[in-house]
C-alpha cells in the first residue's frame, strides 16, 4: 500500500490538537499533552516502518515506546489507540 503525501509534523499535530477529544480512546481527565507523544511516535513510527503492517511492527513499538524520552507517564497499554491513529493517518490505511 502506498503512503499518501506525508504532512509535516506541525500539520499533523495541529489536526490531532483539533480532533483529539473526538477519539474513542479520549479520556476527559487528560489534556492534549497527554496524547501527543503518543501521536509523535505513531507519526514518526510510520516513516520507520513504512513497508510494514501495524501487526508486524506493535510489538517493536511497544519496546520502543517504553524507551521513547517524551513519553511521560503514559504506558503502551493506554496510549497504544493513539498511536496507531497516528499511524493510520499517516499511512492512510484507515
Amino acid at each position: 500500500m502506498a503512503l499518501r503525501t506525508r504532512n509535516d509534523w506541525q500539520t499533523e499535530e495541529q489536526y490531532w490538537r483539533d480532533q483529539y477529544q473526538n477519539r474513542p480512546y479520549y479520556d476527559s481527565s487528560r489534556e492534549f499533552e497527554y496524547y501527543r507523544p503518543a501521536y509523535r511516535f505513531g507519526y514518526d513510527a510510520s516513516d520507520r516502518y513504512a513497508d510494514r503492517e501495524w501487526d508486524d511492527v506493535e510489538s517493536d513499538l511497544e519496546r520502543d515506546w517504553d524507551t521513547y524520552s517524551d513519553r511521560g507517564q503514559s504506558t503502551w497499554a493506554h496510549i497504544k489507540h493513539a498511536v496507531r491513529d497516528a499511524w493510520d493517518r499517516v499511512t492512510g490505511r484507515r
